[in-house]
């Protein structure tokens, strides 16, 4: 399956609960930190919810 990179570009400092754990659930959790993951729907839709603190890296 295709690979996508996801970078964190916003602090979890003061964002909900829920938030956080989505972003620990990707990987991520200190700022700028890229991981690589498989593009499925599940890892697109938490991406969603989050676009104000991650972004895509080609």
């Amino acid at each position: 399956m295709a690979k996508i990179k996801i970078k964190q570009i916003g602090s979890p400092i003061r964002r909900p609960e829920s938030q956080k754990k989505i972003l620990i659930g990707l990987g991520l959790g200190k700022m700028h930190r890229v991981v690589e993951r498989e593009d499925t729907a599940e890892v697109r839709g938490a991406i969603a919810k989050l676009p104000h603190m991650v972004a895509i890296v080609d």
